[in-house]
């Protein structure tokens, strides 16, 4: 681990592609939403804000770093 790396913390936060549990309709969003997050397609709900991060209502297909 070099200097740089204990200096500077990685990122907590993650982008995450998200399968409605509706329609089955896969949508990126943000692990730490401060909004609800509603499906493009059907207008089901996909994530609530939780105080930090989000409360994730559908299946989690990928996790981006």
């Amino acid at each position: 681990m070099s200097e740089w790396e204990k200096l500077i913390p990685k990122p907590r936060s993650k982008f995450l592609r998200v399968k409605c549990p509706e329609c089955g309709n896969e949508q990126i969003l943000f692990s730490h939403a401060t909004n609800k997050v509603k499906c493009n397609v059907c207008g089901t709900i996909l994530a609530e804000p939780a105080g930090g991060k989000a409360k994730i209502k559908g299946e989690i297909v990928a996790i981006f770093e």
